[in-house]
């Protein structure tokens, strides 16, 4: 009996301490922007249609569609080189707490609920065990060549992260009264009742963002937003969090030199 109820208390303490630092780590209070900012950048790579090129597609937006077979090449590339994908609670307990990351940590985020990031990004993505994360234009939800609630909750369940791209783009510098509403408030629910989980994470529409809106997002929820590549702000860090567009004109190694030469 003596060694069984000895079994069953290393056993309690064995989970107690297992969870412990979970818990501990919520209760920390966050780290100050100077900490924040002192920390090594994580490489975070932003793509939106992911489709071969058509003769009606401008110069200008190819950078913003990248063929499949580059997009392959890409992922390849990352594989090869030994990135492993991070998601954006990891890369906030680590920018708060210096919580450790794997080694070649990176992230992959898509934008604007096309498609082809369900049927061609997301099966690519799982031949190498990555995860990506997913900012949603809800206004697009079912749209023909835009995912459906069905497919971003398949992604959801799937590991993949969702988080808030507004209603319908609009730039968040111009929003006011009942904008908060339309753009940010009924989105985020909405996709909090498709996947079922908190959305915490949002992206700011052409990457632009204001001071003021900031802490209209933290009263909604969030506790951190991506831009694209501007400086982040010295106050704020976790709401401007630099992303890059993985141009569709790069090949795997010029999406290697910038991934290098971008974050430092």
């Amino acid at each position: 009996m003596i060694k069984r109820k000895s079994l069953a208390l290393l056993f309690c303490c064995a989970f107690f301490a297992s969870v412990a630092p979970a818990e501990a780590q919520t209760n920390k209070p966050l780290a100050s922007a100077q900490t924040v900012l002192s920390r090594k950048e994580v490489p975070i790579l932003c793509y939106h249609q992911i489709r071969d090129w058509k003769p009606t597609d401008s110069k200008t937006n190819k950078d913003y569609i990248t063929p499949i077979a580059t997009f392959k090449a890409h992922m390849k590339m990352l594989a090869d080189s030994g990135y492993h994908t991070i998601l954006p609670d990891q890369l906030y307990d680590y920018l708060n707490y210096g919580a450790k990351l794997p080694a070649k940590p990176i992230m992959l985020t898509f934008d604007d609920t096309d498609l082809e990031q369900f049927t061609i990004a997301a099966p690519t993505m799982k031949q190498y065990g990555f995860k990506g994360v997913f900012f949603i234009m809800t206004v697009s939800l079912g749209r023909k060549n835009y995912m459906s609630k069905d497919q971003v909750k398949q992604l959801s369940d799937a590991g993949h992260v969702m988080g808030s791209h507004t209603w319908d783009h609009h730039n968040v510098k111009k929003y006011q009264g009942q904008d908060w509403v339309t753009q940010i408030e009924k989105p985020t629910k909405l996709l909090k009742e498709i996947t079922g989980k908190e959305i915490k994470y949002f992206a700011y529409p052409f990457g632009l963002w204001s001071a003021p809106v900031i802490p209209e997002l933290k009263k909604r929820g969030f506790v951190a937003a991506f831009q694209l590549a501007d400086k982040r702000d010295g106050k704020d860090p976790l709401f401007t969090i630099r992303r890059i567009i993985a141009s569709g004109y790069w090949s795997a190694k010029t999406l290697h030199t910038s991934v290098v030469r971008s974050f430092k």
